[in-house]
């Protein structure tokens, strides 16, 4: 039995595409993708998961009127589709520590920096690279790790460094952190901590 993941999404859904796509080239063998959940209306995202058959739904906090609203409701769904691991793909909204600790090394971030460099709350998307070039790093990256209460704060799966050219810009050099790291990590990770958690079952069914 492979591991039931969920990704949850907010945009454009890349990364959501590079483990779509990681999955049928059969490096996902530990895992399957059994539910992509959006918390934005119409994110592009849910037409990848359309294309490649994998229900999808959105859930909207502003609609239901609370954070707490909104994870009781992402809770009940990730119980119908039996999710066992959770992974946030360019996921805008903050999961609470009442949320994330029923999922102990269960949920899994990808950021685009090397943590504990240009994280933490308010370090997102474009701002993350603003950043890192403001301050001169020579060397950026992703990072892959287990989500908890505190953001970007769980401990680290895995990294990969990218350089940083000279006359890079936030939006040239998302691009070559996504497509240098964040899509060849992402995939990675979830299979490693997919094969981590089957090798658990089958210990315990013994």
């Amino acid at each position: 039995m492979k591991v039931r993941i969920a990704v949850l999404v907010s945009g454009g859904g890349t990364n959501l595409q590079a483990l779509l796509d990681a999955q049928k080239a059969g490096k996902l063998p530990s895992g399957e993708i059994a539910l992509v959940v959006s918390n934005t209306a119409g994110a592009y995202a849910l037409e990848r998961a359309k294309k490649a058959g994998v229900p999808c739904c959105t859930i909207l906090k502003k609609a239901l009127g609370s954070q707490a609203a909104f994870e009781d409701a992402l809770e009940a769904k990730l119980r119908e589709f039996d999710i066992q691991v959770i992974i946030l793909a360019g996921f805008l909204n903050i999961l609470s520590g009442s949320f994330t600790e029923k999922y102990p090394g269960r949920i899994l971030n990808v950021h685009p920096s090397l943590i504990p460099s240009f994280c933490g709350e308010g370090f997102y998307g474009l701002r993350v690279h603003e950043a890192a070039l403001q301050y001169g790093v020579k060397v950026t990256g992703a990072t892959v790790h287990y989500v908890n209460q505190v953001p970007d704060g769980g401990k680290i799966i895995a990294q990969k460094a990218v350089e940083i050219l000279p006359g890079d810009t936030p939006q040239v050099l998302q691009r070559r952190v996504m497509e240098q790291a964040e899509w060849v990590l992402l995939p990675q990770a979830a299979e490693q901590v997919c094969h981590e958690i089957m090798n658990h079952s089958s210990e315990d069914a013994k």
